[in-house]
């Protein structure tokens, strides 16, 4: 599934695209994904113009000067893909030969149609993607987004509110990190790097790391090592997952998987520069989790 800084990628990639631009038309080719579409969908965008693209967490905001919000989450396999004459599509074909994300291809669901003719175009395969619009002064009560933690950067992340997020949870730090109510839009590859770089292992209750008041040394390396590793990634335009397309059809593979300390890297030795360990696998909640039993205690 797509993590934070992938989908700040395609935030960036749809900002440049549609941007003060209206749009003219849209085609649902069905009439949902994960959920239904809401009521009266296409005719609500129909003739609004984008005046932003946000993010929070994982969830893409599409503001139109309607005063609605227009947001698409990917899930694990949806993406934009953007056609037009300064915008071309090359992305990879099923056996049938249809292209993903030109507007033909068998899982190109919404075809999004816009004043200067290019077109937006959101395939996804798996459907556990989805899409909802709201009013944007709601957006603190929308179903999807009330009760997210805050982002994991500096602005918004300090050590005293991950500390007391944790506190009293007897979960797995490792878990404790996943819960979007703790930090927003955290996933399995970073919450692995960052407990690499933090040196605390993922078997540690995150109580027991938040210690019983103030903020501990665990808690100020985790914050310090999450605003790093996610700044780090967004700057790299993320790292890599199977199905993930950058917005002009190109694979988005992103350079952080060049970064990677401990993610699939079973068996290999640990590159903290002081340490002799092995990164080591094992499974939580249902995922894998990597780190190096030797120095993250």
């Amino acid at each position: 599934m797509p993590e934070l800084p992938e989908v700040e990628t395609v935030r960036l990639g749809l900002e440049r695209h549609l941007l003060g631009k209206s749009i003219l038309e849209v085609e649902l080719r069905r009439d949902d994904l994960r959920f239904p579409f809401p009521k009266g969908f296409s005719e609500s965008l129909r003739g609004r113009r984008v005046i932003s693209v946000d993010r929070r967490a994982k969830y893409l905001l599409i503001r139109l000067d309607s005063g609605l919000t227009w947001l698409c989450h990917l899930g694990m396999s949806g993406r934009w893909t953007l056609i037009g004459e300064k915008t071309s599509s090359r992305p990879g074909r099923f056996s049938n030969g249809a292209p993903v994300g030109s507007g033909d291809g068998p899982h190109d669901w919404v075809i999004v149609h816009l004043e200067d003719g290019c077109v937006a175009v959101f395939s996804d395969h798996r459907r556990f993607g989805f899409m909802d619009l709201f009013s944007t002064e709601r957006q603190d009560s929308n179903k999807f987004l009330q009760g997210i933690g805050p982002e994991p950067t500096p602005d918004q992340l300090t050590p005293s509110e991950l500390a007391d997020s944790l506190r009293g949870k007897r979960t797995p730090i490792k878990s404790a990190l996943l819960d979007q109510r703790v930090v927003a839009g955290l996933g399995n590859i970073y919450v692995c790097e960052i407990l690499h770089r933090a040196r605390v292992s993922p078997r540690r209750k995150a109580t027991n790391v938040a210690g019983k008041s103030g903020v501990s040394r665990r808690v100020e390396r985790i914050t310090a090592s999450t605003h790093d590793v996610i700044t780090e990634a967004i700057d790299a335009g993320g790292s890599t997952l199977q199905d993930f397309r950058g917005v002009d059809g190109e694979d988005a593979i992103g350079y952080f998987i060049h970064n990677f300390q401990v993610y699939g890297r079973e068996g290999d030795d640990c590159l903290n520069i002081d340490c002799k360990g092995v990164v080591k696998r094992i499974v939580q909640s249902n995922r894998s989790t990597f780190f190096c039993p030797n120095c993250q205690n």
